[in-house]
């Protein structure tokens, strides 16, 4: 069983579905202390005059004192129907703007309570189900593990692996630096770093940006080319 592990963003960028593409399980990491104005309730699509805008989810809690399961959306219907009306600049322009909006609500109904968690574990989901994805998850704090007082970043990862009974962890290359391969060969892991080229698009008459959320790839460009290119824009590499 391969793993990847990362915390539950908000309808992430695409290197983040490439990975999940690459793995067969996926672990919600949840259990680490909250960190505001990250990518966990909010994200980027295009600004229609230049640049690009934030589509935030505000909480009721947003602290360091809580841990990431803890955080809770204050608004979910007005977070909602703020994001709709965002995407609404681009509804004459955009070939998939209606489907794009329906994930949008398909993500926030499909959440289980009002937890951050929740609707980012939702709009994972939602977004895999459309790409035709495989989404095999499990979130870190239903799973009863019992961690070390005392853990660096590079800890995280191999300790959960270990629990699980894993064979096999693939990480963003971002991370290399973090971990100690022979850690994950200790404990019989296979250690992989995942690159994920660039998704170009089109989104004419609107400028391009690179590293946007999603929901922006997916309003310009139809499921099954992103579906590919989940695959075909990954190179793994062993430690």
């Amino acid at each position: 069983m391969k793993l990847g592990i990362m915390q539950p963003y908000f309808f992430p960028y695409f290197g983040h579905f490439a990975l999940i593409a690459a793995v067969d399980e996926w672990i919600v990491f949840d259990v680490t202390q909250y960190t505001p104005k990250t990518w966990m309730n909010r994200n980027r699509i295009l600004h229609p005059k230049q640049g690009w805008q934030y589509l935030n989810v505000p909480l009721t809690n947003s602290s360091i004192s809580i841990r990431t399961h803890e955080a809770r959306v204050l608004d979910p219907t007005g977070a909602q129907a703020s994001i709709l009306g965002k995407l609404t600049a681009f509804r004459r322009h955009a070939p998939f703007h209606a489907r794009v909006s329906e994930l949008v609500r398909a993500a926030f109904a499909g959440a289980a309570d009002d937890s951050l968690c929740a609707l980012n574990v939702s709009s994972l989901r939602t977004v895999c189900d459309y790409l035709g994805v495989p989404f095999s998850y499990r979130i870190c704090s239903q799973l009863g593990l019992e961690f070390p007082e005392q853990m660096e970043a590079g800890d995280w990862a191999p300790f959960v692996c270990n629990a699980l009974g894993a064979t096999g962890y693939v990480n963003p290359a971002g991370g290399r630096t973090l971990f100690d391969p022979d850690a994950f060969a200790r404990i019989g892991v296979a250690l992989e770093f995942a690159d994920v080229a660039e998704f170009a698009y089109d989104p004419a008459p609107f400028r391009y940006e690179p590293h946007l959320s999603i929901v922006d790839v997916l309003l310009w460009n139809a499921p099954e080319r992103v579906a590919a290119a989940l695959r075909s824009n990954l190179t793994l590499e062993a430690a």
